[in-house]
């Protein structure tokens, strides 16, 4: 695994199975390459282009948020649920890791050198990048069916319980922030 990768994600040690670790951080390797964000950038840009430029919370403040929550939620379902909902905590995690890695896709560059939705976003959502990377990275499906259903696309389709627990954790993480802003 490339070091930037691993700065970003420590969270990739919390993935037992060694092959979807690599294929997790695999697949944020790939994003990178091809992305005009670099893994330093993302410490530093804001987590969403819908909440203004004076956001404080950073892409990879709210990405390690949702993990870290995803994997707290998780170990309580397996812990309390008596067997009955199971959570595969491997595929809930690389699919918490990876549900935003699509946007790295969607960006480009203003002429101030802020980030900003491209020709690519507006066509691509990064559900759809996201699944297309991983796959490519060979990761498995239960894992792309959380990143193809994290977000509002996500309503259309049943859920897997990893699935439910990544989209919830994201959007509680978000929506207050664009309510506020409503408000």
């Amino acid at each position: 695994m490339k070091k930037e990768v691993l700065e970003l994600w420590p969270e990739l040690d919390w993935i037992k199975d060694e092959g979807l670790r690599e294929k997790t951080a695999k697949t944020w390797e790939i994003a990178l390459e091809r992305s005009v964000l670099t893994a330093g950038d993302l410490n530093i840009i804001p987590f969403t282009l819908l909440c203004g430029p004076n956001l404080k919370v950073t892409f990879m403040d709210h990405k390690r948020s949702v993990v870290h929550i995803a994997r707290d939620a998780g170990n309580k379902m397996n812990d309390m649920y008596h067997g009955e909902l199971p959570v595969n905590m491997d595929v809930l995690i690389s699919g918490a890791i990876l549900a935003d890695v699509g946007k790295l896709l969607e960006y480009v560059l203003d002429a101030n050198g802020k980030a900003v939705q491209g020709t690519y976003g507006k066509y691509l959502r990064h559900p759809f990048s996201g699944v297309s990377l991983a796959e490519e990275c060979g990761v498995p499906a239960e894992v792309c069916h959380i990143i193809a259903t994290h977000a509002g696309e996500g309503n259309l389709v049943k859920r897997t319980t990893e699935a439910f627990v990544v989209h919830h954790a994201d959007f509680m993480t978000f929506e207050p922030f664009r309510e506020r802003l409503i408000v």
